[in-house]
């Protein structure tokens, strides 16, 4: 069993959670999201959940870089069931003191956490293995006119995507803005909007 570890912080008030593991003769047993390890850390408990997903991708998929435009704006906890994924927490909240900063966190190691990403927060992964199953909960439902991406190889981010995978996009990711571009057409996250919005959704549960 993994014990139960103080939350990793990450860029832009993003969480990482350790996720417990209870092996025995018939395989594993894991425990993704626990309030009593979530509440604490984040300062308010977890989002009512409006939406569950999984994705399953094959190695070299990269999705992303997504984020919700805000308002409404969508917080979302992801876990990765199956493979390995690369993940990237990229900080798009204009105004924010780590704007356009990034964390990089391996999943689907045995030892591997489960992610918090707060309001403006953008999210991108790269499968690193056939089949590699990813799990999102969402605060709000999907909204297609709502849901916003960003050129996953813009070099003002600088990802280290990694350089020996063959890259797998959809059409709207390869058509995907700059960050530069998107600043000009006013459309990333306001840093104070965001944190505004996240106060009062706090003050609601």
């Amino acid at each position: 069993m993994t014990d139960e570890t103080t939350p990793t912080r990450l860029v832009g008030g993003a969480l990482a959670f350790a996720v417990p593991s209870f092996p025995d003769e018939r395989g594993v047993f894991r425990t993704p999201f626990r309030s009593s390890a979530f509440t604490p850390a984040a300062g308010h408990p977890l989002f009512p959940v409006a939406q569950v997903n999984f994705s399953v991708s094959r190695r070299g998929a990269v999705r992303g870089l997504h984020y919700t435009a805000t308002p409404p704006g969508t917080a979302k906890y992801v876990y990765c069931a199956h493979g390995r994924a690369l993940d990237f927490v990229v900080d798009l909240r204009v105004g924010s003191p780590t704007f356009g900063s990034y964390d990089v966190v391996e999943l689907g190691r045995e030892d591997s956490p489960a992610l918090y990403f707060p309001l403006g927060v953008g999210h991108l992964f790269v499968a690193l293995e056939d089949h590699t199953v990813m799990n999102y909960l969402l605060s709000l439902e999907y909204r297609p006119e709502n849901e916003l991406a960003l050129d996953p190889f813009d070099p003002r981010l600088a990802l280290p995507i990694p350089g020996d995978i063959e890259p797998v996009l959809s059409p709207r990711d390869q058509a995907a803005p700059s960050v530069d571009e998107a600043l000009d057409a006013g459309l990333l996250p306001d840093y104070a909007v965001c944190r505004r919005l996240e106060e009062r959704y706090s003050a609601c549960q």
